[in-house]
């Protein structure tokens, strides 16, 4: 894929992102602002892109049970691969765009000023604009092989990932029209990111090997964490969280 269809595609992506907040917004009672976080594990904590977040769209089917789903579009710095002969604890992939879309059941406790949920679900997640860290790889390819130098060239095949996660959300109620919410989430997900190509290095000697890691895989495991405001603009009720 060329650099301009890359960038074709992840503008059509965004442009997607906006179409869908806006739409969804507009249809909303409830509105918030909140950031949030991710930490991966072996990897570098990403950024929020705000206003590209909403979460806790859905249907209460009882009064203590609900739905929900949103989407998040996420500046990962870096992320973590598995399944590979090679290992660091340090990411080999990144810096990228990942948007994140969570599925989920809310068991809902809900008090005169304070509601606490526990959530659990599945989602599912895409890198675009995705990037390897080869510093970090020739370090790790350096170390498997005893090598005191290492150059790696790799292309990979982008593909969509899946998930699960769980986790709890604390929300306090200022007034009826205003709330403070904080929500943490743990995360375990996979993408499969197939590697080919090759490296050369070596100490006295350089030698170059080829490089076929078909089952090689982003791991998207690590805490969510968010903080945000709650503003009901329609009255009657507790605000719902959008963010």
């Amino acid at each position: 894929m060329t650099w301009d269809s890359k960038k074709r595609r992840m503008k059509k992506i965004v442009l997607v992102v906006i179409l869908g907040g806006l739409s969804i917004s507009a249809f909303a009672q409830n509105v918030g602002l909140s950031f949030s976080y991710f930490i991966p594990k072996n990897g570098y904590v990403s950024t929020p892109i705000s206003p590209f977040s909403i979460r806790g769209l859905g249907v209460n089917l009882t009064k203590h049970i609900a739905l929900e789903t949103g989407a998040s579009l996420y500046r990962m710095s870096g992320l973590s691969m598995k399944d590979l002969p090679i290992s660091s604890k340090e990411p080999f992939v990144g810096p990228n765009f990942t948007i994140f879309v969570p599925g989920e059941i809310v068991f809902e406790m809900k008090g005169s000023a304070v509601e606490f949920d526990i959530k659990a679900g599945g989602f599912a997640f895409y890198g675009f604009s995705q990037k390897l860290n080869y510093g970090n790889i020739d370090r790790a390819i350096r170390e498997l092989e005893g090598w005191a130098v290492a150059n790696s060239s790799l292309e990979f095949e982008n593909k969509p990932g899946f998930g699960y996660h769980a986790g709890a959300e604390l929300t306090v109620y200022v007034t009826n029209q205003l709330g403070v919410s904080i929500e943490t989430n743990y995360l375990v997900g996979q993408s499969k990111l197939p590697l080919t190509g090759s490296y050369t290095g070596g100490s006295s000697t350089l030698e170059t090997k080829s490089v076929n890691y078909a089952g090689a895989k982003i791991d998207f495991t690590g805490l969510e964490f968010s903080i945000g405001l709650i503003f009901n603009s329609g009255g009657g009720g507790k605000p719902k969280r959008r963010r």
